[in-house]
């Protein structure tokens, strides 16, 4: 989209030219790099820095002429411009990069230059700085043309629609922003609270205390969680960059934010809804996907309509149009996974268009990882969308514990937890769950998330610190919780005239599941689930005396809390992985596993075809195993080597199995897992710990490549008998070994890795990862290393006590800083080089003689 604010070229073009030098007599025919023909770089620079500033000024005039603006800041605003405009000489960039780029996102690629560097300014005045930069970088982007026969020649395409948009700009130069009226203000205020109303509350899974509510405020319980981003190729080589989650769009305007089932995706859209509805500065639209799947992304004026919002009928016309016009949208696209994969692809066109209609919004879509590809948003058109690929980190050690005791405190603020032995009762329960999670393998594996942090609080709490430890087992748990003893033991009995026993609900519970798993939706119509439920009673008998298909549908909608409604007019379930289960569960009831094997080679159904192979019998199993196993000539060879691979996955959560077929299993996966490049050493990680009984031994390995391949699988195996497989690797003097053997503690007991593995490294040349206090103080315990690089979001406090004084030569801050002051550092006197990833907040006292890098 055009420029917002306008200011037309013949006023425009002269400023721009005082930016750059002219070009010489015979200009290259190669791109240029932008910083080496700016006026105010170099020893023979012809103007200082602080023309750029004047020329600034000069730009707000323009603009503040033609437009209503904060004029109290225009000075601000003049600051701000210029720093963004000496950012052009900073930018590795060539001029074809920029008209490549494109206005809206070259001024994005300034902006990313200088973070921080609007938050001083308020909405309106980020509005107009945001709105004329755009403008600036067209006129600029025109000036390149102009000055480059390689940019006419090579890309006349791109070349004739900066002139368009400049002809554009020209003609509508008059043009204003458009205020709001009193009714869209009027509305929006309103919409915000609706906002805060709907989104402002979480359920904690479990919490089922006698008469206690099912839902807590969203402030008192929301955790920070933290995102990931890679630094390398795509294929995971790089280092990872930790930001928090909750300001990933501060630094991205565009996120595509990956998160495995129960992760925290929908928490976070909710969290972000509730702080940009409060702020005002932005109006945030929560669009879960499973609303409109089927339909197609919806147009604008049907945005509410689409995700059946309460004030739907009451908007405006055309105030969400005129909301995205200024660029003042945030959209929450919650679930691209949720839509069968024949539609994403258009739900991804139709996004694309829509952002590049209305360019200057923000946009968050989130996303289960298998479900899209790396580059899903950005295949074609990667430099125009603009969207940052992060992914949800596991929660740490120290995000658990908070979890863990904020859980309990809330528990505790409960008005119907007043007596001082039920609070004792709560404490002693934190307490052992702190200690079980520490120091049980399995349960520290399963706490990486918040929906299995609430379940296994609520479980700890349900049987008095007696847990579960594998995944199938805390599921079945967790249902006879909600299923068979929520209602009793929160002393709701007669909510409804149904009775019904744990065996019946489930059954019932499993076939919505399996509807949705075989319609390739997450929820379903009312009318649809009703009937579903209705053909099922016949069958059973308990089910049948107590009502019709309706009245069963309100009962498990109301009395399991499991499910939810959406206005009246469909169903889902609360949390995508009980769907996953039960849907697995009635597969095996209906004695149709031979079915999963379609599916096996789909990355999808991963999550269903394990858990189908846990509750199945052991002869059907070992039947659904060899098929897996088995040549299929339909399918490619990557295709083929998944579904082996699947059966091998499979092995970890089979109880009994015919020796014979666990036999076969590891006869046709063995050749599988001989990695021979490092992207498919790493994907081998998924399989989990059975692949560690097949890979060759690493002492017989005789090169350092083919060892850092087998690090690279067996560190991706989060289990920790893979600790006694790396300790075989632990004497390698590969700087690449020692260095990948250093970074995976923290999916592993952080004593035990630091005593069997990061104890035995040579340092030289290593930065040691730490990702929270426990690895911290470990490495402290060790005596310390020379190289520390912070992988975690960790405060500067814990970091002045935990890291080593007078050891410490080198730190690297690979995790957005709780704090940007690094004056702490004075604290190291034989610090000496200072690392920080580009990609965070720039830092500041920074001590002298400390040398900083990216």
């Amino acid at each position: 989209m055009e420029p917002v604010v306008r200011i037309p070229s013949p006023h425009t073009a002269p400023l721009v030219q005082r930016l750059f030098r002219t070009p010489e007599p015979q200009p290259s025919l190669a791109p240029e790099l932008i910083a080496a023909f700016t006026t105010w770089r170099g020893a023979e620079a012809p103007v200082p820095p602080d023309e750029v500033h004047r020329t600034a000024a000069e730009f707000i005039q323009l603009a503040a002429e033609k437009h209503t603006t904060p004029t109290s800041e225009l000075p601000a605003v003049v600051d701000v411009l210029a720093r963004t405009l000496l950012a052009v000489g900073e930018l590795d960039l060539t001029d074809v990069d920029a008209v490549r780029l494109g206005p809206q996102d070259y001024a994005r690629r300034l902006r990313g230059a200088v973070p921080g560097a609007d938050r001083g300014l308020s909405p309106d005045a980020a509005w107009f700085h945001d709105a004329l930069l755009v403008n600036v970088c067209l006129h600029v982007l025109h000036h390149f043309i102009g000055r480059s026969p390689h940019i006419q020649q090579h890309m006349p395409e791109r070349a004739s629609r900066i002139r368009q948009l400049v002809d554009l700009n020209d003609t509508e130069a008059a043009a204003r922003r458009p205020e709001r009226s009193r009714q869209d203000a009027d509305f929006e205020a309103r919409y915000a609270e609706e906002v805060v109303r709907q989104h402002g509350w979480l359920t904690i899974v479990g919490v089922d205390f006698p008469n206690a509510p099912d839902r807590w405020l969203l402030e008192d319980t929301y955790l920070s969680l933290e995102a990931e981003e890679s630094t390398g190729d795509g294929s995971g080589a790089g280092q990872r960059t930790v930001l928090l989650a909750d300001r990933a769009l501060e630094g991205h305007e565009r996120v595509l934010l990956r998160g495995v089932a129960g992760s925290g995706k929908t928490t976070l859209v909710q969290w972000l809804a509730v702080a940009t509805a409060r702020e005002g500065a932005r109006v945030p639209f929560v669009l879960p996907v499973r609303r409109f799947a089927r339909e197609g992304f919806p147009a604008p004026d049907d945005f509410l309509r689409a995700v059946r919002h309460p004030l739907a009928d009451q908007a405006p016309e055309g105030w969400v149009v005129r909301t995205l016009l200024a660029g003042r949208a945030l959209l929450l696209v919650d679930g691209i996974d949720e839509a069968p994969e024949s539609t994403r692809g258009e739900l991804r066109d139709q996004l694309r268009r829509l952002l590049r209609v209305f360019s200057g919004n923000g946009c968050l879509v989130t996303s289960r990882p298998s479900a899209v590809a790396d580059g899903w948003l950005a295949e074609e058109r990667l430099a125009e969308e603009g969207f940052a690929e992060l992914s949800l980190a596991p929660m740490s050690r120290d995000q658990v514990t908070r979890f863990v005791r904020d859980w309990h405190t809330a528990a505790m603020g409960d008005e119907n937890c007043r007596e001082q032995r039920d609070r004792d009762e709560l404490k002693e329960y934190e307490q052992r769950l702190l200690h079980s999670v520490r120091i049980y393998r399995e349960l520290r594996q399963l706490a990486t998330n918040p929906l299995m942090c609430g379940l296994i609080c609520a479980l700890n709490r349900d049987r008095s610190g007696s847990l579960p430890h594998g995944r199938k087992e805390l599921y079945e748990a967790a249902l006879e919780m909600l299923l068979q003893r929520r209602d009793p033991e929160r002393d709701v009995l007669y909510a409804d005239d149904v009775r019904l026993q744990q065996e019946p609900r489930e059954r019932l519970l499993q076939k919505l599941a399996h509807a949705m798993l075989e319609d390739g939706v997450s929820e379903l119509p009312r009318r649809r689930a009703v009937a579903i439920l209705e053909g099922a009673l016949p069958a059973i008998p308990a089910a049948r005396a107590a009502g019709d298909g309706e009245k069963i549908f309100g009962h498990l909608l109301h009395r399991t809390g499991l499910l939810r409604e959406q206005a009246g007019l469909s169903v889902d379930f609360v949390h995508r992985t009980f769907q996953d289960y039960l849907a697995a569960k009635e597969i095996v009831a209906r004695g149709r596993l031979r079915d999963l094997v379609d599916h096996a080679h789909q990355p999808e159904w991963e999550e269903v075809i394990r858990m189908a192979a846990a509750h199945a019998r052991p002869e059907e199993c070992g039947d659904f195993l060899e098929r897996l196993l088995s040549a299929a000539p339909a399918l490619r060879r990557p295709q083929v080597n998944h579904r082996r691979l699947m059966a091998a996955a499979c092995l970890d959560h089979v109880t009994e199995l015919d020796p014979s077929v666990r036999r076969l299993v590891h006869d046709r996966t063995k050749n599988l897992v001989r990695p021979t490049s490092e992207l498919g050493a790493r994907s081998l990680g998924w399989v989990g710990p059975i692949v560690l009984e097949l890979l060759p031994d690493p002492e017989q390995v005789p090169s350092d490549q083919q060892a850092l391949l087998l690090a690279l699988t067996a560190t991706r195996v989060e289990d920790d008998a893979a600790i006694d497989y790396l300790a075989r690797l632990r004497g390698r003097s590969s700087l690449a070994v020692r260095t990948e053997l250093a970074r995976p503690w923290r999916h592993f007991d952080t004593e035990r890795y630091a005593r069997e593995i990061i104890a035995h490294l040579d340092p030289d040349g290593v930065y040691f990862p730490v990702s929270d206090t426990a690895e911290l103080s470990a490495l402290r315990h060790l005596g310390g290393r020379p190289r520390v690089q912070v992988a975690g979001v960790i405060p500067a406090t814990d970091l002045m006590d935990g890291l080593d004084r007078d050891r410490l030569t080198h730190l690297w801050l690979n995790a957005e800083p709780t704090d940007p002051d690094m004056s702490w550092l004075s604290l190291f006197p034989n610090l000496q080089v200072l690392r920080v990833n580009p990609r965070l907040p720039r830092v500041r006292n920074v001590p002298e003689g400390v040398t900083i890098t990216a």
